[in-house]
């Protein structure tokens, strides 16, 4: 414990791991170190050589959601005094507790939405995500302070209230996610152009939507991480971005930086696992573990990423070896697995609207590929016929996924980008909820939400003569603050989403052209 401490110092440990010193005690947060989703992902820059002796008995740890570059349950098992105190987040579902209990952990501080607690003189608030599109897991953002110095950890969170993020300042730090995190638009078989357009537009508005939570919680000291990942698999490693590509959606932390500088904000610092802040109102110190060790991940970038691959090949060639142990009737597994699932979710069902095959290598009979039907509701063998998402994969990966019975393909397959994905229209968020609520309860939880969301918007505002509902019905942003009106249309700068004011369609965005509406009406005099 660090009670002795004039000052907030943090230690970066890679990602968005950090162990948190005040003098109220100490907070591990976020600490990932094991390659994650079938070894596709590793920290970047590289934190395998840290000495993480220090950093192993917080007073507390908090873990922002169950994402595998998040919460890392074999490294939290081996280091992680189990005396530490968990600051659990309001999630809607108990699947992170529940996690962390089985790992022997069991002292819980329960925060509520958006409240601030003290835990013996440690000013603690969690704000959770709990959108059908963030799946049962969630996502969560915290807020630590020790009654003079405050950090906003934001890590993946995409919190749409800037009202929410205001309340909980002012803020000395600021820690936020700039690079992409996900598989679109990288593993689809768009035509290259169209690839091309969509990286750019994806990498520009990823880091605008990051410059507006900049803009919004007004740090004194803003540090980017949450990314990018490294991809050492040879298979992968074209999706590191090396050259700083205009249509990469990895961009590094120093783009981030640059850009920042380009908006007139110099509050922007570079960390590197092992490097140490030090914080107080009006004063930011950043001392790295050494300059060399600061600046060879991104000065010889491609050298950086071989080396790294080099002194983890044995680690992939296991990996890799422990996919599938032996073959699986993938059509009668997933047919008992998801069939009682399909008919629990009549509004999922509703959304997806269609078929959606795992392609294993063609349509002939015989090669197992497996339709998923939600319109019939039953899984059978694909046999060529039109689908609205195709995922072409190695078939182990899905026999992985049976045969550890994972209840959230996303946080597994889908993130390692180790797929070929063909669709029919725009995206639809349906078919990924869908892969992230693979049990009774995390599907009755989906439905749940959709039900409710189906309903009367709760909250309205007035602009431009328009009565509108206040939160985007794509991630709930707060269109009073974040919404833009122009020629009869609203646009949420969040995630670029725009809607038709007369007749509420998405006339822009990943669901144009898709069932998703906004609430709005003329106002008279």
């Amino acid at each position: 414990m660090s009670r002795s401490l004039p000052r907030v110092r943090i230690t970066f440990l890679g990602h968005v791991g950090m162990f948190v010193e005040t003098r109220h005690g100490s907070v591990l947060c976020d600490p990932w170190f094991t390659p994650a989703y079938f070894g596709s992902w590793f920290p970047f820059p590289r934190n395998d050589r840290l000495d993480v002796t220090p950093f192993e008995h917080p007073d507390f740890l908090y873990i922002s959601h169950l994402h595998r570059d998040h919460f890392d349950p074999a490294w939290l098992g081996e280091h992680v005094d189990r005396t530490a105190r968990v600051l659990l987040p309001d999630f809607k579902v108990p699947y992170l507790e529940q996690e962390l209990r089985s790992l022997g952990f069991t002292d819980f501080v329960r925060c509520l939405d958006g409240e601030v607690v003290d835990v013996d003189g440690l000013e603690v608030a969690i704000l959770p995500q709990n959108d059908p599109a963030d799946g049962p897991l969630g996502d969560s953002a915290i807020v630590i302070g020790d009654g003079e110095t405050r950090i906003l950890n934001q890590n993946d969170a995409r919190p749409g209230s800037a009202e929410a993020i205001a309340e909980l300042g002012p803020f000395d730090g600021q820690f936020v996610q700039f690079s992409g995190a996900i598989w679109y638009p990288v593993a689809y078989s768009f035509p290259p152009e169209e690839l091309d357009r969509l990286g750019r537009e994806k990498r520009r508005n990823q880091m605008e939507r990051a410059l507006k939570y900049v803009e919004w919680a007004s740090a004194d000291a803003v540090f980017p991480c949450a990314g990018p990942p490294a991809f050492l698999d040879p298979d992968l490693f074209a999706l590191n971005d090396v050259t700083g590509e205009p249509a990469n959606i990895f961009p590094d932390q120093t783009v981030f930086l640059d850009l920042l500088e380009q908006h007139g904000i110099d509050t922007g610092h570079l960390i590197v696992p092992g490097s140490v802040i030090e914080l107080l109102p009006g004063s930011c110190t950043v001392t790295h573990p050494d300059e060399l060790s600061a600046s060879e991940p991104f000065v010889d970038k491609v050298g950086y990423l071989q080396r790294y691959a080099g002194d983890w090949s044995d680690w992939m060639d296991a990996e890799r070896a422990g996919w599938s142990d032996q073959p699986i009737d993938l059509v009668a597994a997933l047919a008992e697995w998801f069939e009682p699932l399909l008919e629990q979710g009549p509004l999922t069902c509703a959304g997806v609207g269609g078929v959606v095959v795992l392609d294993f290598g063609g349509s002939d009979p015989g090669t197992g590929s497996v339709a998923i039907d939600f319109v019939e509701r039953e899984v059978r063998e694909w046999h060529g016929e039109e689908s609205v998402y195709r995922v072409e994969v190695d078939r182990r990966l899905v026999e992985a996924c049976v045969r550890d019975h994972l209840e959230d393909w996303v946080n597994a397959l889908f993130l390692s980008a180790r797929f070929t994905a063909h669709r029919t229209g725009g995206f639809n968020e349906y078919v990924m909820t869908f892969f992230k609520s693979l049990s009774p309860t995390r599907m009755a939880f989906v439905e749940q939400i959709y039900a409710q969301a189906s309903g009367e918007p709760d909250e309205w505002f007035e602009r431009d003569g328009w009565r509108i509902q206040r939160y985007c019905p794509h991630r709930q942003g707060d269109l009073v603050v974040c919404g833009e009106i122009e020629h009869g249309q609203i646009t949420c700068m969040l995630h670029h989403w725009t809607f038709d004011l007369e007749s509420g369609e998405c006339v822009a965005g990943n669901q144009r052209g898709q069932d998703v509406r906004l609430a709005a009406e003329r106002l008279t005099d």
